[in-house]
């Protein structure tokens, strides 16, 4: 699949309210382009893929908005809304936070998001300017899945409210 092919069908693919296949959306990650780290700095609205995978709704039951990653060094994996509807980023559940690393995932170098406190690895690729699609990939996992689908919209700098603390109410 070429990477206007693999944009149109992902596009497609996120407005799917249904079950989404994997191995359609392992075909549209193969034609997408890489990222580099530097490249993906910035506040993130996340969205996932419902393939049947055990993760599907529950970070949506924890409040998850998306992800912020400050610079390569301070990646915030989980930031979610508190009770009064205000980001914050969700230590507890994250088992700390993250940094942002070239890893080698399906024979590409792309920017990955490795977790801190836990055997976790978000692998993104370019969809466009303000898209990414998400593969998270945990220790145990066999090569070929079950993997977490998802996908960041990335969000204008005027519309952020996290707390300064990083704490949640």
């Amino acid at each position: 699949m070429d990477p206007l092919e693999a944009r149109a069908r992902f596009r497609a693919l996120r407005e799917t309210e249904g079950p989404v296949k994997a191995a359609e959306l392992d075909d549209i990650w193969a034609g997408l382009d890489t990222v580099r780290p530097e490249e993906i700095l910035g506040e993130w609205k996340g969205g996932e893929f419902h393939t049947g995978h055990p993760l599907n709704g529950k970070l949506a039951k924890a409040g998850w908005y998306g992800k912020t990653f400050t610079a390569v060094h301070d990646a915030k994996p989980l930031i979610c809304r508190d009770a009064t509807g205000e980001l914050y980023s969700n230590r507890e559940l994250g088992k700390g936070e993250a940094s942002l690393w070239t890893v080698e995932f399906r024979g590409e170098s792309t920017a990955t998001m490795v977790y801190d406190g836990q055997p976790v690895l978000d692998h993104f690729k370019r969809v466009d300017d303000t898209t990414l699609m998400g593969i998270m990939n945990v220790k145990g996992v066999p090569a070929d899945g079950p993997f977490f689908y998802f996908f960041l919209e990335r969000i204008a700098e005027a519309t952020h409210g996290m707390h300064r603390s990083g704490e949640g109410s």
